[in-house]
Order: C-alpha cells, then structure tokens, then sequence
C-alpha cells in the first residue's frame, strides 16, 4: 500500500496542506471534525491553510461528551484554535446519554451530520491509517465479513484525507508547526477496547508479525473494492430508491420481483448493502430475516429490527422504514373542513373540473354534495365502499381497495376513508363510493387531498 512519505522536512507542510486540500471542495462549505488531539489540530491547521488557497469556508465542529472536567475543557481548547484561524465554531454535547463507546459515537455522529445538511458541505475527519489497521483487526476479531473489514474506506459521505498518513507523521508535522493539542485522559483507560488492542494486543502480534499492518490495510483495500462492485451490481440490477422525510427520517423501498431472481446466500450479502442507503446497519437476525421476508413472505407482512426499523412488504415493493405508526396512537376521527391537515393528509378544496367526472379519474379528488356533514377517520378491518356493478350497488371491503392500489401494509394501517354519515363516501387517493353521487342540479363541494407522505 503507497503511503506518504515525505521527501525531507521541509515539504512535510507542503504536502500535508495539498492532501488536505485535494477533499476540501472546489467552492462552497466544509466540515471539520475537532476534538482537539494532536490528529485533528494537524487537520485543522492544514485546512486552514488549504482552505484560503481554495475559497473554501471551514465550519470546526467539536463535540463535548460530558465525560468530565476535561471534555469541555476540550471544547474551549479547540473553540480557542478555531478562532486563532478565524473560523467558526459549532460545539455539540452529548447530554443525558449512556457513558459508553457506542452511545458517544452515535450522538456526535449525529451531531457532525446535524453541522453538515445546515452548512451543506462534508465532514472531514483525521482519522488516520493506523486508525484503520486498528478498525479493521476490532472488526476481524467479532467476525465481521467484507462490510465490515473494509473499515474507514468503506463507502461515505465522510472525507478521510489522512488515511495513507501515519500518526508518526502527523506528529512530526504537529513538531514542526509547532501545534498544541490537548490529550485526552480517557485514551489511556483500558476500560475501552480500542485503547487495549493500542496498548497491549497489537504490539504484541507486530512483534510476532511484523508484516500484519500491511496485511489489514490490504485486506480493507479489498473489502472496499468488493463494497463498491456491489454496490454498483445493486445499481444496476435492483429498482429502489429512497423517499426522505423531514419529520420522519428516510426510508428505502426495493422491488420484490427483482430480489427473488437472488438466492437465499445472494439475499444476505444484497440487504444490508441495500439498509445501509439510508444509514441502518442490520445485524445477523435482521439479515436473515431480510431474506427470508423476500422469499417467503406475505402481502402485508412485517419484520421488526433492531434500532426502531421495520420491513414491511407490500404486493410489489418491500420497504425500510422507521417503526410502523400502527404501533401509535391512532389519530382521532375529525369533521372535513377544509383546508386542514389529519396526520400525513392535507385537504383542500377546488374549483370542479373535468378531472372530477367519473370515480377514478382523480382518486385524490372527490365531488361531494355540500348539504353533507363529512368526517374522516381512519379504516377499519370490516369497512365496506359501495361500488357500481351493472346496474345494482354492491360492497366492497376497504381493505381490498387499498390493496388494489398497492399500498403497502405499514402505510395502510392509518390510511383515512370519508364518512357522510355511516356510509363511506371517499377513500382519499384510491377511490370515492358511486353511492356518493351529488343529486342533479344540487349544491356541490370538490374537495382535494394531498397525502405528505407520498413517494416520488
């Protein structure tokens, strides 16, 4: 693996500066990842010196894990460095959370995101290539596959510009410019398993392996190479996509009859690349059941998994998504008076058109007789919509309606019908009653039904 190697002394800074400015973007924002060690100052200091060459406006983001005096001493420190380059400070903190490795990572992540959508520009970090031998030997050491050992060079929105640089060679760069950092006490506890494989366990297997270094960096270099191939195989073979929602997060959502062409083996290595669209890592129960839910699943049904998701399989799509509403309260039955919002559904009305002749010409337009209270509820198992047949009105269940419209199951079970009474007159977007026609000649109200949910 080619790593950086400095000519002499004298172009340590030269070239640092240039790898650091080759991820910064060409114009726009970017994201400086800060906790104020030795690894970061360096970035922070060839950052700023790529960033003026570049035109690029540097957000520093450091976070304070409230893990004690020397966390927010911390953040001051790096608040300090970051006006001393005259750039703008975030500082997150992570609150009332579990003090543990995991917890810390989440929340800060989230918080480094939550600084990159409101600058919009990436995050760099200055993670390093022994970060990455230690990365992927903690991976190889709980089992993980081809995901999971490609490490820091798997596929993300993350920059990385020191993954070919040494820590010795950021410390010399730091000697050089004479940076200050801040250590972190908690790097020297061996409560952490990081700070153990660090310390004690691969020095020890360098010693009886010398080469093993070099032997992780290549593994991952292979592992990222397969990540990417499949990805790209994912591409071209599946039809899915990715609906976000600014209220609920992001969902994916994969034709079925592409994933059953795959084999039972081919299904596990295709779902978590496809969960990891939209940032859900799916552990060994959730893989299996991925598959199994394509091969052998049902028309409406549903998986639970870990982390607050659910697949959900419709009659042509199967869906990741947050948790089922169903699991919710379920929102209460209220009088149609437009303009008004129930749950994920916005009514309006409209001037009649020729779009309202007919009953499915529109199904999210509805003209009703105006002298009719209405009033919205959600469906229920058993609800039945009158349907011409010949010349008779017959019923229909509700529930075959909203399958006909291929409305997959999770999304179903809050799905809003309109009542005149007793009687369903309108199922919004898929159907409205022929029993609901407005009386020759009477006063009539067309009403519009936009759902906020929709996917594009």
């Amino acid at each position: 693996m080619a790593k950086w190697q400095p000519a002499h002394p004298a172009s340590r800074v030269r070239d640092l500066v240039t790898i650091v400015g080759r991820s910064l973007p060409q114009s726009g924002s970017a994201v400086l990842a800060v906790s104020g060690g030795v690894d970061s100052m360096c970035l922070l200091d060839a950052a700023a010196a790529a960033g003026v060459a570049r035109g690029c406006e540097l957000v520093v983001a450091t976070f304070d894990h409230a893990s004690g005096a020397h966390s927010s001493r911390a953040a001051a420190f790096v608040a300090q460095a970051a006006a001393h380059y005259q750039l703008q400070v975030v500082i997150g903190s992570a609150g009332p959370v579990a003090r543990n490795e995991s917890a810390w990572r989440d929340v800060r992540w989230a918080f480094l995101r939550s600084v990159s959508e409101r600058v919009r520009g990436p995050v760099l970090t200055a993670h390093n290539s022994d970060d990455q031998v230690e990365t992927v030997l903690m991976r190889a050491l709980r089992g993980a596959g081809a995901r999971g050992l490609a490490g820091l060079r798997a596929p993300s929105p993350v920059r990385r510009p020191f993954l070919e640089v040494s820590r010795a060679e950021l410390r010399a760069y730091a000697d050089e410019r004479a940076i200050e950092w801040i250590e972190d006490p908690t790097n020297r506890s061996l409560d952490y398993l990081r700070n153990r494989l660090r310390r004690d366990i691969l020095p020890a297997l360098l010693h009886a392996r010398p080469a093993l270094a070099t032997e992780l960096l290549e593994l991952s270099e292979r592992a990222a190479t397969w990540r990417n191939d499949l990805a790209i195989l994912v591409d071209s073979c599946l039809e899915h996509g990715v609906r976000c929602d600014s209220r609920k997060g992001r969902s994916l959502f994969v034709r079925i009859t592409d994933l059953r062409e795959l084999s039972f083996d081919a299904l596990q290595v295709v779902w978590p690349e496809l969960a990891g669209r939209i940032g859900v890592r799916l552990d060994r129960r959730g893989t299996v059941g991925a598959a199994e839910l394509t091969n052998a699943g049902e028309t409406g049904a549903r998986l639970h998994l870990s982390g607050g998701w659910e697949l959900s399989r419709s009659r042509e799509w199967i869906e990741l998504h947050p948790m089922s509403r169903a699991s919710a309260e379920p929102i209460p039955a209220s009088k149609l008076v437009p303009p008004m919002t129930w749950g994920e559904w916005r009514f309006a009305t409209a001037e009649q058109s020729s779009e309202d002749k007919g009953t499915e010409a529109n199904p999210w337009r509805a003209t009703l007789p105006r002298d009719v209270e209405l009033r919205i509820r959600a469906w229920r198992p058993g609800d039945r919509l009158r349907v011409r047949r010949g010349n008779q009105l017959a019923r229909r269940k509700v529930k075959y309606f909203l399958s006909d419209a291929r409305i997959s199951g999770h999304i179903r079970a809050g799905w809003p019908v309109v009542l005149a009474g007793d009687e369903i007159v309108w199922i919004p977007g898929v159907r409205r009653s022929d029993a609901a026609a407005a009386r020759s000649g009477g006063p009539v109200v067309t009403y519009v039904c936009d759902y906020l949910d929709r996917r594009p």
